[in-house]
């Protein structure tokens, strides 16, 4: 953005000097007018015989003053001389700025002059988005360079930038969001597949290689509209094989004979965990999701 506005005062300067050297320059006359003085000139008193006489010195009010005037004769200029002189002395209207909510990834450069921004302001943020960029969060608007501090304290309550719904964004939306790329884009859209639906945000996290510093730098800016309950406790023992929190038939084996002999009462996933039906992991994955309550006649017998 830097150079393309050097590039625009440079072509501006060199339209400006091909003009000059094409048109006539102004021609400036100064000249010197003598005034009367406005008071009379007071009389010498004759010097004294014995000392040498001295010439007397002039006063400010003995001479006629000068005043220096200047006349210019303005030349006929060449249009393009005339255009860009118009252009230099043409006063700029400020607008006067608005404030209502925004998003910057999305505002036009009619709303950018609307909030306070000059025209070259407004087509810089739009040009920074254009080449790809993105404001994740309020704290990355403030950080552009045509952003002023004051500018910023005014507009932040009003900068809405809405969060990625991981039930329905894409794997461009994921790859937009810092720290994850296109491999984790990927892996987010085929774990929500296999899940049905996320239940939380957190089963971001049963992701291979998806840790709790890549979720911190993207918590703020997920959510989860419309979770999608698991209806763990109704789910037969090939549904159960076939969960991405479970993936063995065994386990599901071992649920389905725990179920038959508990009392619905103790059904819960602490329970599963302490009688060693789940490992860790999968105590940990299931309870991330969202489990619907034990149902009456939908339990299987």
């Amino acid at each position: 953005m830097l150079g393309y506005q050097i590039c625009l005062f440079i072509q501006r300067v060199a339209v400006m000097r091909v003009a000059a050297n094409r048109d006539h320059p102004d021609t400036v006359f100064v000249y010197l007018e003598p005034t009367q003085p406005s008071e009379p000139a007071s009389p010498t008193a004759p010097a004294r015989p014995s000392e040498p006489t001295r010439p007397a010195e002039p006063t400010k009010t003995s001479e006629a003053r000068r005043v220096a005037k200047t006349v210019k004769a303005e030349a006929d200029h060449s249009e393009i001389a005339k255009k860009m002189q118009a252009q230099s002395r043409k006063p700029q209207a400020r607008r006067k700025a608005e404030s209502f909510r925004f998003n910057p990834n999305e505002a036009t450069l009619e709303e950018f002059m609307r909030l306070g921004f000059s025209e070259k302001q407004a087509q810089s943020i739009i040009n920074y988005r254009l080449k790809g960029g993105r404001f994740s969060r309020p704290s990355d608007f403030a950080k552009s360079y045509v952003v002023a501090d004051s500018v910023y304290r005014r507009l932040e309550p009003y900068i809405d930038i809405p969060r990625v719904d991981i039930n329905s964004a894409d794997s461009a939306a994921f790859d937009a969001l810092p720290g994850i790329g296109p491999w984790f884009a990927a892996k987010m859209v085929e774990y929500r597949r296999e899940l049905g639906g996320y239940g939380s945000t957190r089963q971001l996290l049963d992701i291979y290689r998806f840790d709790e510093e890549r979720y911190a730098a993207i918590e703020d800016l997920i959510c989860c509209e419309r979770p999608v309950v698991t209806e763990f406790w109704s789910l037969s023992e090939d549904s159960l094989s076939r969960h991405p929190a479970i993936r063995r038939r065994q386990t599901a084996h071992s649920i389905e004979l725990w179920r038959r002999t508990m009392p619905r009462e103790r059904w819960t996933l602490e329970e599963l965990r302490s009688a060693g039906v789940l490992d860790g992991q999968q105590y940990e994955r299931l309870s991330r999701c969202l489990i619907g309550p034990i149902g009456g006649d939908d339990a299987p017998e």
